[in-house]
């Protein structure tokens, strides 16, 4: 399968350079590129990528607000339904990166990861999984993982307590499977890990969400960190 690419940043080197990057590699196409938020949602209406690499400061509108007319979390009808898209973010962004978890953002990735991390970020995105950079997670963590549920505006709404107690519904198996989402690692890393079947190791994910009541792969992470199966670093 081919996965078809947005590339949206305002810097046109930048924007040329994931181009580049993107376009050379096999399996990978660029249908469009956008130099602003704007023109990153007609963009993705247009051509229905399965991935849009989307800067967070661009003019006319920010990627937040494209992420979540994209994803339907602006309150309408997804521009783009079924679309992904893949935040490039820099250190010292926290509050965006926060806020483009509410905002639908499928996956976050540091703009200075190299070439090979990129592509295999565009494709566990473009597979359906979400995906947090490592360096991305631990400042999610170190944010949030001793706030209580019902915190700012900025934070993961409806964060599940995750307290050991409430693990009991959990199997040792989905507890090892938590435990490894909780350190950043993808689907098809946890199922290598655990030498299961990638399958499996989606069922595992899908009865966590179910019996920990929670949104999406971040809380689980959370939930992973609350409940002591992973400690911040």
């Amino acid at each position: 399968m081919v996965v078809r690419v947005v590339v949206a940043d305002d810097q046109t080197l930048v924007r040329t350079g994931f181009k580049g990057i993107v376009s050379a590699a096999p399996g990978f196409t660029v249908v469009g590129e956008a130099g602003t938020g704007l023109a990153a949602v007609e963009l993705a209406r247009r051509e229905r990528p399965d991935v849009v690499l989307m800067d967070i400061r661009m003019p006319d509108m920010d990627g937040l607000e494209a992420t979540r007319l994209i994803t339907g979390k602006a309150g309408r009808t997804a521009a783009a339904p079924g679309v992904r898209v893949l935040m490039l973010t820099t250190f010292g962004m926290d509050e965006y990166i926060f806020a483009a978890l509410r905002g639908g953002a499928s996956g976050f990735l540091l703009k200075d990861a190299p070439a090979d991390e990129l592509l295999t970020a565009i494709r566990v995105v473009a597979s359906g999984e979400a995906l947090l950079a490592p360096q991305v997670t631990r400042r999610l963590i170190e944010e949030f993982a001793d706030r209580p549920a019902s915190t700012g505006t900025t934070a993961p709404a409806s964060v599940p307590p995750g307290r050991e107690e409430n693990l009991r519904g959990v199997s040792p198996r989905e507890r090892e499977v938590l435990t490894l989402i909780g350190q950043g690692l993808t689907n098809t890393e946890i199922a290598a890990r655990l030498h299961i079947t990638p399958g499996t190791t989606k069922t595992h994910v899908g009865n966590l969400l179910t019996k920990l009541d929670a949104r999406d792969r971040v809380q689980l992470v959370i939930t992973a960190y609350r409940a002591g199966l992973v400690t911040p670093r």
